[in-house]
């Protein structure tokens, strides 16, 4: 059996600087970035521990190429797209993903 895929969209409390990134395992890969488990990554050194979109896929195949392309879009385009599942800005991994 195939197992799906997860893109999602980290940002910093002032939601300035945005990461998008696919996983298989959202609830880990979150915790990894807002616990800093990787000592070089991206999202320590802009300190994004705020999870605002993601998207689940049937296969990881998907989730990559949607990876793609919003990491090929604009920066207005990642706001409007986080803004349809997200409009207040809420952090999706205290809301929902870790009590899953």
């Amino acid at each position: 059996m195939e197992r799906g895929g997860c893109v999602y969209i980290i940002t910093n409390y002032n939601n300035t600087t945005f990461y998008t990134g696919v996983t298989s395992d959202i609830q880990s890969r979150i915790y990894e970035h807002i616990n800093h488990t990787h000592e070089h990554a991206f999202s320590k050194r802009y300190k994004l521990s705020k999870l605002v979109y993601y998207k689940f896929y049937p296969s990881i195949e998907e989730a990559i190429n949607e990876e793609k392309r919003i990491k090929g879009g604009s920066r207005l385009k990642k706001i409007t797209l986080i803004e349809t599942l997200n409009p207040r800005w809420e952090d999706l991994y205290q809301k929902e993903v870790k009590h899953w």
